[in-house]
């Protein structure tokens, strides 16, 4: 038998949960339009299910912010509640930045959002826009973590001026609009650039380091921007003790996101096309016509860097502090059939409004940066990249086998 202290709390529980079953009833009685979702709770469109507390008040639109049950029991008891995300979504940051001037006429125009984004209503046609005078450009919108990307199918014309905007048609994962239509101008650049057509990443650009077969460290290493491998699973990523968050992990040693193929989708089709597109870039590198040959018999340093097309038939080296020299919009490639070797504690420096991002080395054997080095640029590699204990790069990896790093700092360039 019951004790009485125990009698009076279940027959005081008893009383409570009753009317909540009655209602129950008497709405499927009354053809409530209620209906089971696959976790188990309703997305009604007027009650609450007051059994799993879950709201039903935001119908079927999911404008509800998932894992903030306010319930003491933390088990959707009868006291839990959801608490619905009702917050707007802004504009954190553009690529041109506003009123930004000598923008290059083969950029990508960026937007970065405070909060993860529903896709297909940034990428919807008329929802991020590029006109000039009025007249819309035509381009392909991409989206992935927090940021879109309108991309220009043909390069933008010089001493323009263009005008971006992205309208409220745009709404994060519960439904909440942006607050007001964002927009912005800027003005390309004057002069063609120096140097040969940049190389397009595509959705390889997405990542700072990504690899095919291995990412290994030794820690402590430092890496801003978003690692990735692919088709290999994430257990061939060591060293940076990682911590599983969705459809991605996390580490203390990288500001961004890790994701490896067996992360939950939409991740595996996202890197398969990353991937696709990495080796994409490397053909293209790799295949540009009427280089400059063997320059420096491959030894560089100490002669400045000017931008144009390299290309080597054997390994190169870099013995000495190496100059990449040249303005903002200037692009370099170089063509490397052997390996690419730089010397311990060596350094490129950037000089004349010269970017990282216009510097593509494409290697087929060896990458190895001495410890303590320092590179720059775009690293497409047919092999293996490695980087000695505390070598850097501002640039990004990118790998059609392993990636090994050692206390490395790995920094993605500035669009």
């Amino acid at each position: 038998m019951l004790r009485s202290t125990s009698l009076f709390r279940y027959t005081a529980r008893l009383a409570v949960l009753i009317p909540f079953v009655v209602l129950g009833a008497a709405a499927a009685a009354c053809g409530d339009d209620a209906s089971s979702t696959p976790d188990g709770g309703s997305s009604g469109s007027s009650g609450s299910s007051g059994s799993s507390g879950s709201s039903g008040s935001s119908g079927s639109s999911g404008n509800v912010e998932a894992g903030k049950d306010t319930g003491s029991g933390g088990d959707g008891g009868v006291d839990g509640e959801v608490t619905p995300d009702v917050t707007a979504p802004t504009v954190l940051s553009t690529y041109p930045t506003p009123a930004a001037v000598g923008v290059s006429i083969a950029s990508g125009i960026t937007a970065t959002f405070s909060e993860a984004m529903a896709a297909l209503t940034v990428m919807a046609p008329g929802t991020f826009t590029l006109t000039r005078g009025g007249v819309d450009v035509p381009g392909v919108v991409s989206y992935f973590d927090n940021t879109a990307s309108f991309s220009p199918t043909t390069d933008l014309a010089l001493d323009t001026t263009y005008d971006a905007k992205i309208s409220i048609a745009a709404t994060d994962v519960a439904g909440n609009a942006l607050a007001t239509v964002y927009a912005w101008s800027f003005k390309t650049d004057a002069t063609l650039p120096l140097g040969p057509a940049p190389v397009l990443l595509g959705a390889a650009g997405n990542y700072v380091v990504i690899a095919e077969s291995e990412i290994t460290n030794v820690p402590t290493s430092k890496i801003t921007g978003n690692v990735a491998i692919s088709p290999a699973a994430a257990s061939y990523i060591t060293g940076f003790g990682l911590t599983k968050a969705g459809t991605k992990w996390t580490s203390p040693q990288v500001i961004g996101s890790i994701f490896a193929a067996d992360n939950d989708p939409p991740t595996p089709s996202n890197l398969t096309t990353a991937i696709a597109n990495m080796m994409t870039a490397y053909t293209d590198a790799a295949g540009r016509p009427n280089p400059i040959l063997d320059y420096e018999n491959g030894a560089l340093g100490g002669t400045p860097l000017t931008p144009g097309l390299y290309k080597w038939t054997t390994a190169v080296t870099i013995p000495a502090n190496l100059t990449i020299a040249g303005a903002a919009n200037d692009v370099w490639i170089f063509q490397i059939s052997g390996d690419l070797m730089m010397s311990a504690n060596k350094a490129m420096t950037m000089s004349g409004g010269a970017r990282p991002k216009n510097v593509f080395w494409q290697v087929t054997g060896l990458v190895d940066l001495g410890v303590g080095a320092h590179a720059e640029g775009i690293v497409l590699s047919k092999t293996l990249i490695k980087l000695g204990a505390g070598a850097s790069i501002n640039g990004r990896l990118m790998a059609q086998t392993a990636v090994n790093l050692a206390s490395s700092t790995i920094t993605a360039p500035l669009p």
